[in-house]
């Protein structure tokens, strides 16, 4: 379908257009469809930008992975489909940073078309497409792990993650970032340092403040982060754009 840049929502149909593509190639399963489908939803309601309190918890995300030993990004079909290209350059901001394929509906087929995605966007190696290990504890697919990747990593990434893994990565003592649209959901409330933003914004946001941390010669430190305040800074924001859309006029 041809698009004019013209249209409105044409970003919007963009990345539909991306996903149902990577959804006939298997790469996206239906059910990352729904979530994508939710996640739009609430960028609606946060006003699609990023927004203050998500650039702050973006800052801190760049300092806690500068600072970490052994910083790990997860990758599921939908951050592969969406947001390759930013993972790559994100790879490539962070010394160290490990890239892992991580699917709760994994198939060996679905795990070799992630890291095929991750690899023509520039990611040089990509682990987790035969898991080495398991994080104790989870009954799905999801706690299959690389023995390099997270199961070692002290900081992790893990953008449009599942609640319970949230919480098992955290029980493991590993302090966890999620990048998730939705500041209810229990990735965002579960997770150390939880950035309410779109996927792609966020993770060019973090890139953005490595470098820039890294050209001043910042020494970075794992400082503690305020989640509560970042959620709750998230859902004010919800609040405000749900109060002026109530104080137009309807139509005629």
């Amino acid at each position: 379908m041809r698009l004019s840049r013209r249209h409105p929502r044409y970003a919007s149909l963009k990345v539909r257009g991306r996903l149902a593509d990577a959804a006939r190639s298997g790469l996206v399963v239906p059910e990352g469809l729904i979530a994508a489908g939710r996640g739009e939803a609430f960028d609606y309601l946060l006003g699609e930008r990023t927004t203050p309190s998500a650039r702050r918890a973006e800052r801190a995300a760049a300092e806690w992975l500068l600072a970490a030993r052994r910083p790990v990004v997860s990758v599921n079909g939908n951050v592969a489909a969406l947001a390759a290209g930013s993972v790559a350059r994100l790879a490539r901001a962070v010394p160290g940073l490990a890239v892992e394929v991580n699917l709760f509906h994994r198939t060996p087929a679905r795990a070799r078309l992630v890291a095929a995605a991750l690899r023509q966007a520039g990611v040089p190696t990509v682990l987790g497409v035969q898991p080495t290990a398991r994080i104790p504890g989870l009954p799905s697919d999801r706690a299959r792990v690389d023995r390099d990747g997270i199961a070692v990593a002290d900081v992790c990434v893990v953008p449009l993650e599942d609640g319970d893994r949230t919480e098992a990565l955290r029980a493991l003592g590993k302090r966890v970032i999620s990048i998730d649209l939705n500041p209810l959901s229990r990735t965002s409330r579960a997770a150390d340092l939880p950035i309410v933003d779109d996927l792609v914004r966020a993770l060019d946001g973090i890139a953005r403040e490595v470098r820039r941390l890294r050209r001043r010669r910042a020494r970075p430190r794992l400082r503690p982060f305020d989640a509560a305040r970042t959620l709750s800074a998230a859902g004010r924001e919800v609040a405000r754009t749900l109060r002026r859309a109530a104080a137009r006029p309807g139509p005629p």
